[in-house]
């Protein structure tokens, strides 16, 4: 139903590999598409969006490349929504510059207008790293290893 934009798709790609890599790294788009097997034109241009808009750092030359600036435990997922499509709508006559053909005799403007209201304070509240989080896998029992020169059982909850 409320379907995420490829483009926000490859720039929360972008931004989870980016996160996996030392603070201050350079990433390139290549690098990305590499490892995501994302496509490149549209990667690069999600990449300098986000550039432009503050959240990555771009470098320029044979050596350049990103590095994420902004804290994205401070950047809602609406910010990001909204710099890479523009204003969030889940209809178009939520916005007052998008008329609708049934805008005279539409009887659910008011209620979806609600809804989209919601849904905006619902993503502005969800940040990019909550987002971007791996999740920790499920408190598992600790299981006995023996360990050769080491008197007894040593616990590995890892394993």
């Amino acid at each position: 139903m409320n379907r995420l934009n490829r483009k926000v798709e490859y720039a929360l790609m972008a931004l989870r590999y980016m996160c996996g890599k030392v603070p201050g790294e350079l990433t390139t788009a290549k690098e990305v598409v590499e490892a995501t097997s994302c496509p490149f034109d549209a990667t690069a241009r999600v990449m300098q969006l986000m550039a432009q808009k503050g959240i990555l750092k771009s470098e320029q030359g044979s050596h350049g490349g990103y590095t994420i600036v902004r804290d994205l435990s401070k950047t809602s997922f609406y910010d990001l929504i909204e710099m890479i499509l523009g204003p969030l709508g889940i209809v178009k006559c939520v916005h007052a510059f998008n008329n609708c053909d049934m805008e005279g005799t539409c009887n659910i403007r008011s209620p979806i207008a609600e809804l989209n209201a919601r849904l905006i304070d619902f993503y502005k509240d969800l940040t990019i790293l909550e987002i971007l989080k791996v999740k920790e896998r499920p408190n598992q029992e600790p299981r006995e290893v023996l360990v050769p020169g080491i008197a007894g059982p040593v616990f590995n909850r890892n394993q």
